[in-house]
């Protein structure tokens, strides 16, 4: 009976692990996509802004810095693909761990979940068949 009873510890021991780094993934997600939309706030901003040419005032943690507008949309354009790339990286571990927590739990694997979109190129040749 003791032996049992452990293993069901066991059992639930690993699906709560499982789930606990399911949603810690789903965290981040959410942390990440909402920095990448104040980047894309600031980046809008820069571009409506009246003055096209000289300096703004950059925030760092607790400091403002002077920089020059071009190395401004430069740095937080290279930080949008960064946190693109990292997005895309936990999507796609996530998916793997909730496959791995599905199968711990006895459920079947998600079907349609390892879907892919189209790249530009496979839509333009999807287009040009349909057009003619």
């Amino acid at each position: 009976m003791a032996r049992e009873s452990e293993r069901v510890v066991d059992y639930l021991t690993e699906v709560e692990l499982l789930a606990e780094s399911v949603i810690a993934d789903k965290q981040q997600i959410i942390s990440l996509d909402a920095k990448r939309h104040q980047n894309r706030e600031a980046l809008r901003a820069l571009h409506n802004s009246s003055k096209q040419t000289g300096n703004v005032m950059v925030c760092f943690g607790d400091m403002f810095i002077k920089f020059s507008k071009t190395r401004t949309k430069d740095m937080i354009q290279k930080d949008q693909e960064h946190l693109d790339e990292e997005i895309r990286k936990l999507c796609n571990q996530l998916k793997m761990k909730v496959n791995r927590l599905n199968e711990a739990q006895g459920k079947p694997e998600l079907k349609g979940f390892n879907l892919t979109p189209l790249t530009h190129e496979e839509m333009h040749a999807i287009t040009k068949i349909l057009k003619n």
